[in-house]
């Protein structure tokens, strides 16, 4: 009996400091460091973003072609040409020509 009663008591005083320093540890707050208990709650985390699904195209169904207009100053190439011939027209020399048209052409 008295080995039991040992055993016991052995048990209890393991287990008594062990239950004490749980319900310490409960009591406690984990505060961030620079904060302080009285800080506000930190704001609420944004919305997720909308996802919407691309529309899928159909085998059978043609491609929709966007029709762009024209610019009205005409193509890079038209510009160019139209430049030279207006150089060559002024009388201006084979070297002259490069720069005026380059200059002409990006107005």
């Amino acid at each position: 009996m008295t080995r039991n009663l040992l055993k016991v008591l052995l048990v209890c005083t393991m287990l008594l400091p062990m239950l004490a320093a749980g319900s310490l540890a409960v009591a406690q707050t984990m505060i961030p460091p620079g904060w302080s208990q009285f800080s506000p709650p930190p704001p609420p985390p944004p919305p997720s973003p909308k996802i919407e699904v691309p529309v899928v195209p159909k085998f059978d169904e043609l491609p929709r072609q966007t029709h762009v207009q024209p610019s009205s100053r005409g193509s890079f190439s038209d510009r160019i040409t139209r430049c030279l011939q207006d150089a060559g027209a002024a009388g201006l020399r084979p070297g002259r020509r490069d720069s005026y048209s380059r200059a002409c052409a990006n107005q």
